[in-house]
């Protein structure tokens, strides 16, 4: 039976360090705000912002809100965007996704300045973290390393397979796990043989966005088992990526959903303000 690894007290434990350190930079003279901003109501992002705001309070940083309707025009948003970027006490920005059809994403998460780009979404945070340079991390993948370094998984050495090649987990996933001296697959919807690969795995990540899809079949004996998903079954319980009741019996430890991954990623998220808050302005 599988070891439960608790992602609500792993990511408790790092609120509470960063409590600490937050006190210790305002003594310093250092403060700053995470602006969060929402476009439209939709219910699933609601949640997502206000467990951020309660991060942000828990910690000593001020969060700033902008909750923008529906129809807000793309050009609407990026002078929002453009604002912030010159607000000095503003450290970080974060637009929460997904964003309305008529708006780009793509073009949004580019006008966010890389110095306050929060969620590690920004081509230049990510170019930083593949050739392994100091920038902001995205915050799901980052959480996991943390996950499993606080659990005592070595990874090091360690075949890992990550399932998914999305841009917010799967690839920057791969790339993390890379940092950490893993041999990393990814693997992806046109894989084949994909039970097969996974069941190589010393440590399987699922990220690929489909409820309870990952059986016991795709798990070997003793492998450790990341859900990244996060999903409503039919009676509207939430459930993840993996059958967890059919992979725990063969896995060694095993995040749940929810209680797994979710706290780490706003834990994370943080993490990076108190970073931002911590570095010298950019000219």
């Amino acid at each position: 039976m599988a070891v439960i690894i608790d992602g609500k007290k792993i990511s408790q434990q790092i609120k509470d360090e960063l409590k600490e350190k937050v006190e210790k930079l305002r003594m310093e003279g250092k403060t700053g705000a995470l602006a969060v901003i929402q476009v439209g109501a939709d219910p699933a992002s609601s949640v997502y912002v206000r467990n951020k705001k309660n991060a942000c309070a828990y910690i000593g940083i001020e969060s700033l809100a902008y909750e923008l309707p529906e129809d807000t025009s793309e050009d609407a948003l990026l002078q929002l965007v453009e604002e912030l970027n010159g607000k000095e006490e503003v450290k970080g920005i974060l637009v929460q996704l997904p964003l309305p059809s008529h708006i780009c994403e793509d073009k949004v998460i580019q006008a966010i300045s890389p110095g306050k780009d929060v969620d590690g979404f920004h081509p230049q945070s990510v170019g930083a973290m593949a050739i392994g340079e100091k920038g902001f991390l995205s915050c799901t993948p980052a959480g996991i390393i943390e996950l499993l370094k606080r659990s005592g998984i070595e990874m090091e050495g360690k075949r890992c397979v990550v399932i998914g090649r999305s841009n917010i987990v799967g690839k920057p996933m791969a790339l993390l796990m890379l940092r950490e001296n893993a041999t990393v697959t990814i693997t992806h919807s046109r894989t084949k043989n994909l039970p097969e690969i996974c069941r190589q795995a010393d440590i399987l990540i699922a990220a690929l966005g489909k409820p309870r899809f990952i059986g016991a079949e795709y798990v070997k004996e003793g492998a450790v088992v990341v859900d990244v998903g996060i999903h409503r079954d039919e009676n509207n319980k939430l459930c993840g990526d993996v059958k967890f009741e059919e992979v725990e019996k063969i896995a060694s430890a095993i995040t749940p959903v929810p209680g797994g991954v979710g706290p780490m990623t706003i834990a994370m998220l943080m993490n990076n303000c108190v970073q931002g808050m911590e570095e010298e302005p950019k000219a």
